[in-house]
């Protein structure tokens, strides 16, 4: 938690308030970043007194209107309470109640700087949803290193599905059986798949490469990850043997007549060949004779080709 509590006021404050400073009020002895000072702090938020209705409408006019720092600061510190409770109900998300804390001490200072006592609401009952979406965003942004919850369906089920597999005593681990699948999506309106994916994502938690296999060896499971990728070598290799080949296929091409490299060309370079019957009408010729050329013109190719390539490892 920072040293100081800063509230600001809203635009409409603003407004209403013809100067209207920041709150910078230190909680001298309150920080409660070490999870060793947790129980201090939540003895030390105790020594603020509970406010009565009228007096919540008192301090909250007078910040609205005047711009009172000291209104603002007893509004946040008498609902510090509300804020460790809480936090307390978030704590089986293993993450530490210090950190939840700090974050639903900012959302109370939302909930102040928004807050409109013209509508005769108690602070607490509009702090709470301020409070629970600070936490609960800290806990989606913390929880796994893959960002969990994008939509507001899922975030619905990632804080919903703990609590409703305990009142299907689904304690199991595993997948969850078919029934209580489709009981979790018909409740909170998402799809069956959807359900069993936050299921195994809320099962297993995130483990890194880097760990040891065993606690008795040197070995990291990132050592077994095997790419079943080409290397850059190889990759690079039959590209420039590809260049190679084409180049020596267009060199041996110019020794040809345009009949022959016309006829090889459609019968052996091309994906869908075509057919003698075709080639023969196409030059006036028999099909026997489109055949005869055919392979002349392949032998011619292949003499040219194995020539080229004695050459050039004479040259090197």
């Amino acid at each position: 938690m920072a040293q100081a509590l800063k509230v600001r006021p809203s635009t409409a404050q603003k407004a209403k308030a013809p100067k209207a400073p920041n709150v910078t009020t230190p909680l001298a002895g309150l920080g409660i970043s070490p999870e060793q000072n947790l129980s201090r702090y939540l003895q030390d938020i105790r020594k603020f007194p509970m406010l009565s209705l009228e007096e919540e409408q008192s301090l909250a006019k007078r910040w609205v209107k005047d711009g009172d720092e000291q209104a603002a600061h007893k509004l946040v510190t008498s609902h510090l309470r509300l804020v460790a409770k809480i936090a307390m109900g978030n704590r089986g998300y293993g993450l530490p109640i210090a950190d939840l804390i700090a974050e639903g001490n900012i959302g109370m200072i939302q909930a102040v700087n928004r807050f409109d006592p013209e509508k005769g609401f108690r602070v607490s009952t509009y702090a709470m949803w301020w409070i629970r979406a600070a936490m609960q965003e800290y806990i989606l942004r913390s929880w796994s290193l893959v960002k969990i919850g994008t939509t507001a369906a899922q975030k619905k089920l990632f804080f919903n599905l703990r609590r409703l597999k305990g009142q299907m005593k689904a304690y199991e681990d595993g997948d969850l059986t078919p029934e209580h699948v489709e009981h979790v999506a018909e409740r909170l309106g998402v799809s069956e798949h959807e359900v069993v994916n936050m299921n195994r994502r809320l099962s297993g938690a995130d483990s890194s490469l880097n760990a040891p296999m065993r606690m008795d060896a040197q070995g990291e499971w990132l050592d077994w990850l095997e790419d079943d990728q080409d290397n850059q070598e190889d990759i690079l290799s039959d590209a420039q043997e590809l260049i190679e080949r084409r180049q020596l296929l267009a060199g041996a091409m110019k020794g040809l007549n345009e009949r022959e490299q016309t006829i090889l060309t459609q019968r052996r370079l091309k994906d869908v060949p075509q057919t003698l019957e075709s080639l023969s009408q196409s030059f006036g010729i028999s099909r026997e004779r489109v055949r005869q050329i055919e392979v002349c013109a392949f032998e011619k190719l292949q003499k040219s080709i194995k020539n080229a390539v004695i050459e050039q490892k004479i040259s090197h």
